[in-house]
């Protein structure tokens, strides 16, 4: 794929406003006009440069968006508070009641949550189904259908989306295809691939230091014109506007991405060959045994890798407890919800970030009792990370065999 995402991240340049090599924090809620007419034509949105009220939109913000629209390759972005602000704004700007919404059944909890517990009370219907079987995706498409909604790797079973083909289904049938690609940034560029719209938690590896929440989505002009609408956009209206300091924090964690995901990506390949090489049950999109390796390395840039992301099984969830409660005794991470921190996270998905998901459809999905998420850091020594967590799962009777350090 020639797409450079980076780069496009590094073309941006930004001058402060005394000429700071960071662009300046715009620290106001409101701003002044010179003219009453101006103020006017900025409510109506027909005085580009003109800023009104911060809910709207702001100078950091902004700045943000084009960044991360730079990145994914859109032609605009605006940024919310979190993850899901962007997610469910989204949603309520493209489906109204009595639309239905074909969904991915392996996404993140908040998300499921919303699709299946809230989207009916405003008669908003969702059919949850196996995002890699393209056939069933298209048969429960219906007449009221207005999205397909996906994640490029799935929170947290890592199931991989097939978006070109997805991208083909939503154009026959006129959909909007909506991919959250929080788990793939850079990686994956789904708007090449023939997403319509892209949504980020800005809060996991784009950020990256685990010390704000945030959201981005991603497309074209005339949809995030729609989003901001004082009238009737969801976005505007909802009022999950992103603080501006935090908007320009996230600015400056993202010109560092391309490097963290690399060594995110490189530390989680190694781990995931040794945990597999020792006989654990392991899920990395970069090992051979994935049942979408091949898909996912038709999908990516390449100089980034798989991703950070990877699962093993260890059985029960009381040895997967035990694991993690050691794991984080000995240093090597912590017991934790969320993703893309320079510290290894790990939790048990079933009891925390899946737990919106009932009992019985985590069991439908695969969804087990010992399987335990890892987010793996930015470790130097990612060997001496590897003969310490296999020291602790030995210690705990889930492993019996020496660690395999050899290449």
């Amino acid at each position: 794929m020639s797409f450079k995402p980076a780069n496009n991240i590094q073309d941006l340049q930004y001058f402060g406003e005394f000429g700071g090599v960071n662009p300046s924090i715009s620290d106001s809620s409101t701003y002044t006009f010179l003219s009453a007419k101006t103020m006017f034509d900025t409510f109506e949105g027909n005085a580009d440069g003109c800023y009104l009220y911060s809910r709207h939109s702001s100078p950091s913000n902004l700045y943000l968006g084009e960044a991360l629209a730079a990145m994914e390759g859109t032609e605009t972005a605006n940024v919310s508070s979190s993850g899901m602000g962007a997610i469910t704004t989204t949603l309520m700007q493209l489906c109204h009641a009595g639309d239905h919404i074909v969904s991915s059944r392996t996404i993140y909890g908040g998300t499921f949550a919303f699709l299946k517990n809230f989207g009916p009370r405003l008669n908003i219907e969702t059919s949850f189904v196996n995002i890699t079987d393209l056939k069933q995706v298209e048969a429960s498409i219906n007449k009221n259908t207005k999205v397909i909604f996906c994640e490029t790797v799935s929170n947290p079973l890592l199931e991989v989306a097939d978006i070109k083909g997805l991208a083909k289904i939503a154009k026959k049938h006129q959909l909007k295809l909506i991919v959250d690609n929080t788990f793939s940034p850079l990686s994956i560029s789904p708007k090449v691939l023939g997403a319509d719209v892209v949504i980020h938690s800005l809060t996991k590896f784009i950020n990256g230091s685990s010390d704000t929440v945030g959201g981005v989505v991603c497309g074209t002009q005339e949809f995030i014109d729609e989003l901001r609408n004082v009238n009737d956009g969801a976005a505007m209206l909802f009022g999950s506007t992103m603080d501006s300091l935090r908007a320009a924090s996230i600015l400056k964690n993202l010109r560092t991405l391309h490097i963290r995901i690399q060594q995110h990506s490189k530390n989680a390949m190694y781990l995931a060959e040794k945990f597999e090489a020792d006989g654990l049950k392991t899920v990395y999109p970069g090992l051979k045994s994935h049942p979408s390796h091949e898909l996912y390395k038709s999908m990516i840039n390449e100089q980034y890798g798989f991703g950070g992301m990877l699962t093993i099984d260890v059985g029960s969830s009381e040895k997967a407890n035990e694991l993690m409660e050691l794991m984080q005794h000995k240093n090597l991470g912590y017991l934790a919800v969320s993703l893309g921190f320079y510290k290894t996270l790990f939790s048990a998905p079933g009891s925390s970030t899946s737990s919106e998901i009932p009992e019985k459809e985590q069991e439908a999905m695969g969804l087990t009792d010992g399987l335990i998420r890892f987010s793996i850091g930015l470790d130097a020594d990612i060997e001496r990370t590897y003969r310490t967590m296999h020291q602790c799962m030995v210690d705990l009777k889930i492993l019996i065999k020496e660690p395999h350090l050899t290449s």
